[in-house]
C-alpha cells in the first residue's frame, strides 16, 4: 500500500466551520496542505467540504486539545476561542497562530483599545463606562450624543454595537451585564479596511487599501483599491496596518477597518485577525489571495504577492433574500456576464444573511461596479432581469 503523496505536508488545524474555513480550505488544496476542522454541525459551511472533520464545542479545553492532536499548525476562522484555552494548547506544544496574546486584542475590544493607545495608533475618543450616567459623563467629555456603544467581546456584523442619542437608549447595552465600551461617533466621509499579512519569521505584505460599504452594519460592497484615496493616505494606512501586525506580534492575515474622516485622517475602528470579508476580493482580483497567504503564514512559508491583477476589483455579497433557487439563477448571471465570479457558502438562506459573494474585476470602474450589483441582486431576487 502506498502513502498518500501529500503525507509529509503539514495539517492546519481549523478552529471554525464558517465560510472562511471553507475558502481557506480551497486556498490549501493547490499547496497539497492537509486541513482537519473543528465544526460545530457537519451542516456548517466548511464541514460540507473538508474531509476531516471534528464535531464539538470550541469552548470545551478537552475538545480542543483532541483536535490539536497530530496538527502542525492551529488557526481560526473566529476569534471566539477561549484565551486560556489557547494558552493552555500553547503550554502543551501546539503552535498557535495568531497567538493568544495577540488574539485577545481582536477578541476584546477593551484590550484592542488600550494597547492600540499604547503603541500610538489613531483612535477615536473612547472608554469603558460603567452605566447609562456615565455615558452620558463620557458624551459630555466631548461634544454630546450621539455616543457610539460597544459590548467588549463577541460583536459582530453590526451585532453589539449600538448608536444612542440620550441616557434613557444608553441603558440597552448594560441589559447583558457585561462591560461596554463607548467611542465618539466619528464624522467619516467612508469606511476603509487595510488587509495585510504576516509570518513568524517577520515577513508581512500589504494589499491594496479598499473602500467598504456597511448597510444595517453587515458589509455590502467592497472596492479594490479605494477609490480617490490619496496615495499618501493609501501608504499610511498600510504602514500603520504592519505597524499594528508588527507590535502585536500578529501571525496570519490582519484587516484593520478604518475611518476616512472629513478632515482627511484615518481612524482606526476594528481589528480582525483571519481572513476578513473586505479581503474576499482578492480570491480573484489579486496575485495570491488572503486565505492563501494566511496558510502560507501560518505554516512560516515565504508570501506571495498581494499586487491586484486587475485596475479594479469589486466584492458584493449575496444575502439571502426570496429567492427560491439560487442556483438556476446561475443561467442569468453567468450568461449575461461571463467574466462574474461567483462563490457560494452552502449555507441555508435566511434574510439577511451572507450566503455568497460575487467578484468581477477590469479596467472600468462603473462597468465593474454595476456588473457586481447586478448579479447580487439577481442572486438575491431582488431584480428579475
Amino acid at each position: 500500500m502506498t502513502s498518500p503523496g501529500n503525507a509529509n505536508f503539514p495539517v492546519v488545524g481549523m478552529i471554525g466551520g464558517g465560510q472562511l474555513a471553507r475558502m481557506a480550505h480551497q486556498a490549501g488544496i493547490p499547496l497539497g496542505v492537509r486541513f482537519k476542522l473543528l465544526a460545530d454541525t457537519p451542516q456548517d459551511s466548511a464541514a460540507q467540504v473538508v474531509s476531516d472533520v471534528v464535531l464539538g464545542d470550541y469552548r470545551d479545553l478537552d475538545t480542543l486539545r483532541r483536535f490539536a492532536a497530530g496538527c502542525d499548525v492551529v488557526t481560526f476562522d473566529h476569534e471566539h476561542v477561549p484565551t486560556e484555552h489557547l494558552r493552555a494548547l500553547e503550554a502543551d506544544g501546539i503552535a498557535v497562530r495568531p497567538g493568544p496574546d495577540a488574539l485577545v486584542n481582536a477578541q476584546d475590544k477593551g484590550v484592542m483599545r488600550a494597547r492600540l493607545d499604547a503603541i500610538g495608533v489613531p483612535c477615536p475618543r473612547h472608554r469603558i463606562v460603567a452605566d447609562p450616567a456615565d455615558v452620558t459623563a463620557f458624551a459630555n467629555e466631548g461634544s454630546g450624543y450621539p455616543v457610539v456603544l460597544k459590548t467588549v467581546r463577541g460583536g459582530y456584523d453590526g451585532k453589539g454595537v449600538w448608536v444612542v442619542d440620550d441616557e434613557q437608549q444608553a441603558q440597552a447595552p448594560f441589559l447583558a451585564g457585561v462591560p461596554v465600551l463607548a467611542e465618539e461617533k466619528v464624522d467619516f466621509v467612508r469606511e476603509l479596511a487595510a488587509n495585510v499579512v504576516r509570518s513568524p519569521s517577520g515577513q508581512a505584505v500589504a494589499y491594496p487599501v479598499v473602500e467598504s460599504v456597511q448597510e444595517n452594519g453587515v458589509c455590502a460592497e467592497v472596492t479594490a483599491p479605494a477609490p480617490d484615496l490619496d496615495p499618501a493616505l493609501s501608504d499610511e494606512a498600510q504602514q500603520l496596518a504592519l505597524r499594528i501586525a508588527g507590535d502585536l506580534g500578529i501571525t496570519g492575515h490582519l484587516a484593520v477597518e478604518l475611518f476616512q474622516t472629513r478632515d482627511g485622517r484615518i481612524l482606526v475602528n476594528e481589528l480582525a485577525m483571519r481572513p476578513h470579508n473586505s479581503g474576499h476580493w482578492s480570491q480573484d482580483g489579486a496575485v495570491t489571495s488572503q486565505f492563501e497567504n494566511h496558510l502560507r503564514a501560518v505554516l512560516d512559508l515565504p508570501l506571495g504577492d498581494p499586487r491586484p491583477r486587475a485596475k479594479w476589483t469589486v466584492m458584493v455579497n449575496v444575502l439571502g433574500g426570496d429567492y427560491p433557487d439560487m442556483y438556476h439563477a446561475f443561467l442569468h448571471c453567468m450568461a449575461r456576464d461571463p467574466g462574474l465570479k461567483i462563490h457560494m457558502y452552502g449555507k441555508d438562506v435566511k434574510p439577511g444573511r451572507k450566503v455568497g459573494h460575487v467578484n468581477v474585476f477590469g479596467d472600468d470602474l462603473d462597468d465593474v461596479r454595476e456588473r457586481a450589483r447586478h448579479a447580487a441582486a439577481y442572486l438575491r431576487g431582488t431584480i428579475t432581469e
